[in-house]
């Protein structure tokens, strides 16, 4: 048995087909004059973007809009003049072209790989991607045709790239195991866009498993099982059946209320990132949004958002969402979400320093501009503020002061705006253990579990060495979760949950007994948590 990370829910069960492309090797490629490797480059840049934008379009319709535009980012990454002008440069000094494209993209590469935050990071396979492809172009190679593999194939990769993902034909792919990646990887988003069982970080999986060999990807413990004993087979296509019928059922629950079997009612909201994320929540039957992540505005730019790019963004949800609720987190940056241009200071440990709620209060003209953006677009629908990584009252008082000054100006510029209530994330041992306290200053509480966990179990969620310790049923972090859920009750203000546990099926019932009044969870997950919820 192989031993993997669970990235996109499911069980496949099929033959293997090992994805190795042909050597990059361009050592035997000689120099001919730079005008001629410099037309050698364009051509391979225009022959990659026009495949690209058409593996892009293919994309949209097999795993959604959203995961087009990983695709879409590469092409926009290879039109910045600086990259191709660095490439031209190199051209100019006696490189071929192959060397060209490989030495500027491995310094992106490098820079990339060596940031503190993930997302940043992930750049850098986004990159490699690019840089293959682009060597394949001009060396004249081929690339595997994963278009072409016979149904219930389990493809196998050092790492899949968007370019390789977006040529996957979904009815023929029973499963997909990389031996890189990790839960939020692009091979990850894309796996579960369409609905395909993923395994990745398997280490050593393309010499581990033989082509042809039978193999079964647990999506959900992260297990490989090579040649299956006929007990085994018969177990995990059972499971696969169940859970296959299982998501055909959930579609009755879209248009139902949450209310559990003793007449109890809940709400299930979903997570987004965009504002075109709101789509994917209504479609999947959502009464909410109980999280808009804001920080995903502010990155993959050069600059701060102005005030009017924000109030469109927030508007623009608030008014899809006709009237529901639409909490939105204020900016969350640090940690593991470096913006470059904010030039936060590098900080030993970025996930214990300047970030989220400390930032915003030391950059109030930033705050400011965010605060009235979403209180203007308050106008257009009910549109909640929440504040991240709050640890004592003194921050939740100098936000309000900070509304204050907000509202004010505003009021004397005529502008039209609506107060908004405020509330709390409760994703710090301090904010559980001091949550009686917080519910006489805020709102309501929003509990964001994969934050709470780590902290509580000083356990990094990325690292497989504590996998075993980042668990929310530990039982100081469920301590932590009753108690923050109770003196909210207490005192008479909502309390959702927006991290991944709110999903987690084990712990809905738990939930619903201490009291939870809402589950904020990722779009897919909506109708299978309403589901558990009106069985209690």
């Amino acid at each position: 048995m192989l031993k993997g990370i669970g990235a996109s829910q499911g069980w496949g069960i099929g033959k293997a087909v090992i994805i190795k492309d042909a050597g990059l090797d361009y050592s035997k490629v000689v120099f001919t004059n730079a005008q001629d490797q410099k037309k050698r480059l364009g051509d391979a840049v225009s022959a990659y973007k026009a495949e690209t934008q058409s593996l892009a379009e293919s994309l949209k319709s097999s795993a959604g809009e959203k995961e087009a535009e990983i695709l879409q980012g590469h092409i926009v990454m290879l039109s910045d003049p600086f990259m191709i002008s660095q490439m031209e440069e190199n051209i100019e000094g006696g490189f071929v072209a192959e060397k060209a494209v490989d030495t500027v993209c491995s310094m992106f590469i490098d820079v990339f790989s060596s940031a503190d935050d993930e997302l940043t990071r992930q750049r850098a396979s986004d990159v490699k991607d690019i840089r293959d492809s682009l060597l394949k172009k001009l060396l004249g190679r081929e690339s595997t045709d994963i278009s072409s593999v016979p149904p219930n194939t389990v493809l196998i990769a050092e790492d899949f790239t968007p370019s390789m993902t977006g040529k996957i034909k979904k009815e023929n792919v029973a499963a997909i195991i990389t031996e890189t990646g990790g839960v939020t990887s692009h091979s990850a988003i894309l796996a579960r866009a369409m609905g395909i069982p993923a395994v990745l970080s398997v280490s050593g999986a393309t010499k581990a498993v033989l082509p042809g060999q039978t193999v079964i990807a647990d999506g959900f413990k992260g297990k490989i099982i090579v040649n299956p004993s006929p007990e085994e087979l018969n177990d995990f296509a059972k499971k696969q059946r169940d859970f296959l019928a299982e998501k055909e059922s959930l579609k009755r629950y879209f248009a139902r209320k949450t209310i559990t079997r003793a007449g109890v009612q809940k709400y299930v909201y979903g997570n987004i990132g965009k504002p075109e994320d709101v789509q994917n929540v209504l479609q999947n039957g959502g009464e909410g949004i109980g999280l808009f992540r804001t920080e995903f505005l502010f990155m993959d730019r050069v600059s701060l958002p102005s005030e009017e790019e924000q109030f469109e963004a927030y508007s623009t949800v608030a008014k899809a969402m006709n009237g529901k609720e639409v909490i939105i987190r204020t900016l969350d940056v640090g940690g593991d979400k470096d913006i470059p241009y904010l030039n936060i200071e590098k900080e030993e440990n970025p996930f214990l320093g300047h970030r989220a709620i400390r930032y915003c209060l030391d950059n109030p003209e930033m705050f400011k501009k965010q605060l009235k953006a979403i209180m203007r677009a308050a106008v257009y629908g009910n549109i909640k503020i929440m504040l991240p990584l709050v640890t004592c009252i003194d921050e939740v008082r100098a936000a309000k002061e900070i509304i204050s000054q907000c509202e004010a100006e505003l009021s004397e510029k005529g502008t039209a705006y609506k107060s908004c209530e405020l509330g709390v994330m409760i994703e710090t041992p301090a904010a559980a253990l001091i949550s009686d306290l917080l519910a006489r200053e805020a709102s309501f509480f929003s509990i964001g579990t994969n934050d709470l966990t780590g902290y509580i179990m000083a356990a990094d969620r990325g690292n497989a060495k504590v996998e075993g310790l980042y668990d929310t049923f530990r039982e100081p972090v469920l301590r932590a979760i009753e108690m923050t859920i109770k003196n909210a009750k207490a005192a008479g203000i909502t309390v959702g949950m927006c991290g991944e546990a709110a999903a987690d099926l084990r712990l809905v019932p738990k939930l619903v007994e201490w009291g939870l009044d809402e589950f904020s969870v990722s779009p897919g997950s909506i109708l299978q948590t309403r589901k558990a919820i009106c069985e209690l």
